[in-house]
């Protein structure tokens, strides 16, 4: 397996882990029913910006942490170039990663159109994103894997 593939896995890995614990830390602190409309935007407005935050955090310390563990337990190096493939692979990552989160981004505002909850509206955009970022890792595994 090469090292592209494995921090793809480990890409993948942390994506979920990350959003799954946010989750589980964020929904008890839901204001619940009959809150104030500025309570429940202050809530959402807190969710996602934490959730950037928290995110960027996470993936940068589990990126040096499997650095440091693949450079020990194989020797391996990080590449320290990208050859026309590995541009290749990430245009098509980044191309589907976005298509998803604008088709995510589409349905959130046309719950609005619908009269919809503004919470359905936030749950949709943070889905949107976590799947585009899970959608993204798995087109650059597969791509590594199967070829362009």
């Amino acid at each position: 397996m090469t090292y592209q593939e494995k921090k793809s896995i480990v890409s993948i890995m942390s994506a979920i882990l990350i959003f799954v614990l946010y989750c589980l830390f964020m929904y008890p602190r839901y204001p619940g029913e009959g809150a104030e409309a500025s309570e429940v935007f202050h809530y959402w407005g807190t969710f996602v910006l934490y959730l950037t935050l928290f995110s960027i955090v996470a993936h940068i310390i589990i990126s040096i942490i499997f650095n440091i563990v693949i450079r020990i337990t194989t020797k391996e190096k990080e590449p320290g170039f990208a050859d026309e493939l590995d541009k290749l692979i990430d245009l098509k990552a980044f191309r589907n990663s976005f298509f998803v989160f604008v088709i995510g981004f589409i349905l959130a505002m046309g719950s609005l159109v619908f009269y919809q909850p503004s919470h359905v509206m936030f749950i949709i955009l943070i889905s949107s994103g976590f799947i585009s970022d899970v959608i993204g890792s798995v087109t650059r595994l597969y791509h590594y894997r199967r070829g362009v």
